[in-house]
């Protein structure tokens, strides 16, 4: 039996191997700034809490640092997800029916896996 990771993990990368020959349609260069800056700032909590695993620190401080990390990941997705409604979404959608419909279809899949 697949663990939940595994299956995450290769939902992910079907997902990945669809959209492989797909880039955004624009990107403010202000929030691509700041998402690689929040980015750059989780890994370091990532490894902050490796660090906290292998010292045997108490584990409702690593729970919350878990939190801390989960929310920030969030954040950045939202930002993501603002960015490709705004624009990649939007081209897609004035391009026709056809463009719409798959926009759609896709937005629909997204939002499903990303409320689990």
């Amino acid at each position: 039996m697949k663990s939940t990771f595994a299956k995450a993990s290769a939902s992910a990368k079907a997902t990945a191997d669809k959209t492989a020959d797909k880039h955004a349609e624009a990107v403010d260069a202000d929030i691509k700034d700041a998402n690689l800056k929040r980015l750059r700032r989780i890994e370091g909590q990532i490894r902050g809490l490796q660090k906290m695993v292998e010292e045997d620190r108490y584990c409702p401080d690593i729970i919350t640092q878990i939190a801390s990390v989960q929310e920030a990941l969030r954040g950045v997705g939202r930002q993501l997800l603002r960015n490709h409604l705004k624009h990649c979404a939007t081209t897609a959608i004035k391009k026709g029916s056809k463009e719409a419909d798959a926009t759609y279809d896709e937005l629909l899949e997204l939002i499903t896996s990303i409320s689990r």
